[in-house]
């Protein structure tokens, strides 16, 4: 059995910490980062009942004295790059999840820099007096282990999980904490009885299996188990790309849904294009109001790069999720990602065959002009900045969405 060497570092309350390190008169206050959505919280308020993705209105509701920010990103992003750099100090195996928190291996570490729990401490330590921030860790011998054990130490805490009494500290915990299980899951398990994860861990996994599907069902029992092999992946290569914006409660409407679509796939495609990645498989992701979310993909016959082509498909899309649910009015969040990502290959010209998508064809004459109206604006950004030029689509409406930097989970680079 492999000691409990695996660290998962979390910053706590990150976006909203900052801002208070930035303006000590917000310390100690209830803030929000955000406009018209809440996209952080402090502490103090959600102490008081206020939550990411609430409507700014409901928030002020549940918190009159909640005070709200507009976000820092390029000082977010400069922190967050600074803690890396920390744990980067102690082990190169550091696998980054997000811009505010990251899996560490400190396997082998013992004798330039001690235990695990000591180098949990060390960590702790520096981000406190270097950058004013403070950081929950969890230490345990899986990675999924390691992640619950940085939520249960959460605010600015340590835990570390004797191997010996794994399954006694986990069983206890109740079943959100697990990685994989949302609020859909956790109000499906709840339905059955299962609230803690220990439950789980005794539920028959064929009933697992009905009530989650296959995947899910399996994935969890055996996370449940701590039966967790995966390693530290250093610097995994990405697999797919995405952004997404939290629009608090709008109509299911085209004036509403189109500009955002066309500003995420702005987004995407740029760094697909960044990273010489195009890719096969678009995805889009539509939140109603009651925060059920459905997805809806497409594979095309080839790779794309293209902001128009990649708008397109994200908008037939996202009418496509709509027609099957008439009844739902609001939407609340949208989300485009593309996966299946290649290398780019030597690109076939094709003919003017006047097909139905000639122009999400990469090697049609209307690709190659897409092709050549993205290189253009990607040139304009470099040098003046992303705001300098843009699609008109997207214009309408741009404000409102969450900007790329605040994401539930960062872009790792392609």
């Amino acid at each position: 059995m492999r000691p409990a060497s695996i660290l998962h570092a979390d910053l706590d309350a990150f976006y909203a910490s900052v801002e208070q390190l930035l303006d000590p008169s917000l310390r100690g206050r209830p803030i929000a980062v955000g406009g018209g959505v809440v996209l952080a919280a402090s502490y103090e308020a959600k102490a008081l009942g206020v939550r990411g993705g609430m409507a700014a209105r409901q928030a002020r509701q549940v918190c009159p004295q909640l005070h709200f920010v507009s976000g820092n990103f390029r000082e977010y992003r400069r922190l967050g790059d600074a803690v890396m750099k920390i744990l980067g100090d102690f082990t190169p195996l550091v696998e980054r999840l997000s811009i505010d928190e990251a899996f560490v291996d400190v396997t082998g570490c013992e004798r330039l820099f001690g235990a695990p729990a000591e180098i949990a401490r060390a960590v702790r330590r520096r981000v406190r007096e270097e950058l004013g921030l403070a950081i929950s860790v969890g230490v345990a011998r899986t990675k999924h282990l390691a992640k619950i054990a940085s939520q249960v130490a959460k605010p600015d805490g340590l835990v570390v999980v004797d191997a010996e009494k794994e399954l006694e500290f986990l069983h206890g915990l109740p079943v959100e904490l697990m990685w994989g299980v949302g609020p859909v899951t956790k109000a499906r398990l709840a339905q059955v009885g299962i609230l803690r994860i220990g439950e789980l861990a005794q539920a028959p996994g064929g009933r697992l299996q009905r009530l989650l599907g296959r995947a899910l069902g399996s994935k969890l029992e055996a996370l449940a188990w701590n039966c967790d092999a995966r390693e530290i992946q250093a610097q995994p290569r990405a697999r797919s790309a995405g952004a997404q914006s939290a629009l608090g409660r709008r109509p299911a409407a085209e004036r509403i849904y189109q500009p955002t679509l066309w500003h995420l796939a702005d987004r995407v495609a740029t760094r697909l294009r960044a990273g010489s990645r195009p890719g096969r498989t678009v995805t889009v992701r539509v939140r109603f109001a009651d925060l059920r979310a459905t997805t809806r993909s497409l594979t095309l016959p080839a790779p794309i790069s293209a902001t128009a082509t990649l708008a397109e498909i994200a908008e037939e899309l996202v009418r496509g999720v709509l027609a099957n649910h008439r009844d739902e009015k609001i939407i609340s969040l949208l989300a485009v990602s593309v996966s299946n990502l290649e290398k780019p290959q030597v690109l076939q010209l094709e003919l003017p065959l006047a097909l139905e998508d000639e122009k999400r064809r990469p090697g049609s004459r209307q690709g190659a002009a897409r092709a050549a109206v993205d290189k253009a604006i990607d040139t304009i950004r470099d040098r003046f900045g992303w705001e300098a030029v843009g699609y008109g689509p997207a214009a309408i409406g741009v404000s409102r969405s969450v900007p790329d930097e605040f994401r539930e989970l960062a872009e790792k680079e392609l």
